[in-house]
């Protein structure tokens, strides 16, 4: 089974393609960067057209996705409920079946404590895939961190 794990964003997606092994290997990992300066549609579209060829590149069976995390900023939530909506279009128009994953959950299943930090679950993504280092950018590490607590979890869907 290959899972690709999206950590959603408009100015940077973190994307992580992950292969079910014991342990899970790691495949790809990077990262989607959209200017600041194009318009929001222009990218949009840009991370669409990403994720389409991320899924013709390396055929994941499904995509693991985070879900949205609100804090103060609305304008931000807005932006990125949009990037995610584009991800999970792709997804759907590929026929990959999809699966969300709020941050808590993340953080359980990997660092075994909901209120982890984040160096720390990077530090556990980087272990549990025998890593010499950790992914970068930061927003890659994550969305293995994303394809993983689905690997760990899938089994007691």
């Amino acid at each position: 089974m290959k899972v690709l794990g999206i950590d959603p964003g408009t100015a940077r997606a973190g994307w992580a393609v992950l292969e079910k092994e014991n342990p899970p290997k790691l495949v790809k990992y990077g990262c989607i960067a959209t200017s600041k300066t194009k318009k929001p549609e222009s990218r949009l579209q840009i991370l669409f057209r990403e994720i389409c060829d991320i899924v013709d590149q390396f055929k994941p069976d499904v995509l693991a996705i985070e879900d949205l995390f609100y804090t103060t900023n609305a304008k931000t939530v807005i932006a990125v409920a949009q990037s995610r909506g584009v991800m999970l279009l792709a997804a759907a128009q590929k026929k990959i079946p999809i699966f969300s994953y709020s941050p808590l959950a993340v953080k359980l299943a990997i660092g075994g404590y909901g209120r982890a930090e984040k160096k720390q679950i990077q530090y556990m993504v980087k272990n549990i895939l025998k890593l010499d280092h950790i992914p970068k950018p930061d927003d890659a590490a994550d969305a293995a961190a994303v394809a993983l607590t689905h690997l760990f979890t899938k089994r007691f869907r």
